[in-house]
């Protein structure tokens, strides 16, 4: 009888979630007010990281912005008081040392009080072949692009967990979802962002957490330099992101409680496709899209003398 009531539970919520979800494809989602919260974005210090500070500096927010670099890091703060955020603080964080995450958070706690919206954005790319790439390198991307993540939550999410109130963020990427050519150990990383992310979201919902939302964020390459020299192509299909678009996508789904943001959304049909169609046949799409050359060009952000 259990088996009859929860199969009947499910196919009854399975056509009544599939109708809410086509209903609101023509109506706009609600936006909530995020007046009065505290958002941390790490790697705040460029890219994407700075684009999002400044959507939300107009938002009445307490900006808390991380970055391994000082100059950078003021140059967004410069930017987001320009634009009228009233509270703003900046750290210089190694997002990479956990010693180093704990104790800036700590310093974040005394100061400026609980984190209630935590954007895990750093990140890093070595853009070598798997056999080229140096140990200290690979390392280094799954420091920052994942375990980064674990010592963040558990600086922040205590606290929102005490007032069952806040929203993780989780910049992860395509790559986190299926595997690119000559991008082994950023695969890797985000690969593991997207689980960890998705894993604790499941925790929360299972303690009844429900106050705490959370935002996985996919996007294809992002125009910030990160990736300079990658090419789409079918940009027409797969176009290399502009980042002030991504920022406000991202910004957008934060207040909307969106759980997976993909970008473009062609990526959303790509990913259904590579469930269900046969490996053999996911090879050819993949040549096809051109998913084993994005990163034949690749040169990467030029490091500054």
């Amino acid at each position: 009888m259990n088996f009859f009531l929860e199969t009947l539970k499910v196919l009854i919520l399975s056509i009544y979630y599939n109708l809410e979800a086509f209903v609101k494809l023509f109506i706009p989602a609600r936006r909530k007010s995020v007046s009065g919260e505290t958002v941390l974005i790490t790697g705040a210090g460029s890219g994407i990281g700075r684009l999002m500070a400044l959507e939300f500096a107009t938002k009445n927010v307490t900006l808390v912005l991380w970055d391994i670099s000082q100059e950078g890091n003021k140059e967004t703060a410069h930017l987001v008081k320009e634009k009228g955020a009233s509270s703003v603080h900046t750290y210089i964080c190694d997002c990479s040392k956990k010693p180093e995450v704990y104790r800036v958070a700590d310093q974040v706690k005394r100061e400026v009080g609980d984190v209630t919206i935590l954007i895990n954005n750093a990140g890093i790319v070595t853009g070598k072949k798997f056999m080229d790439a140096p140990d200290s390198l690979v390392e280094k991307t799954m420091e920052v692009n994942a375990l980064a993540h674990f010592w963040t939550y558990k600086a922040f999410l205590p606290a929102m967990m005490a007032s069952n109130h806040g929203h993780l963020v989780s910049i992860a990427s395509s790559a986190g979802l299926i595997g690119v050519n000559g991008l082994a150990d950023y695969c890797a990383s985000k690969f593991a962002a997207v689980g960890f992310a998705e894993s604790v979201a499941l925790e929360l919902l299972a303690k009844g957490k429900d106050g705490i939302k959370t935002t996985i964020v996919c996007p294809f390459f992002i125009n910030t330099g990160m990736f300079d020299g990658c090419n789409s192509k079918w940009p027409r299909l797969i176009p290399i992101l502009d980042p002030t678009y991504v920022a406000k996508k991202v910004v957008d789904a934060i207040l909307t409680d969106q759980v997976y943001l993909l970008l473009p959304k062609s990526l959303y049909f790509m990913m259904a496709l590579k469930n269900i169609v046969p490996t053999k046949l996911g090879l050819v799409l993949g040549e096809y899209f051109g998913a084993f050359n994005f990163m034949d060009s690749f040169k990467g952000r030029e490091k500054k003398e």
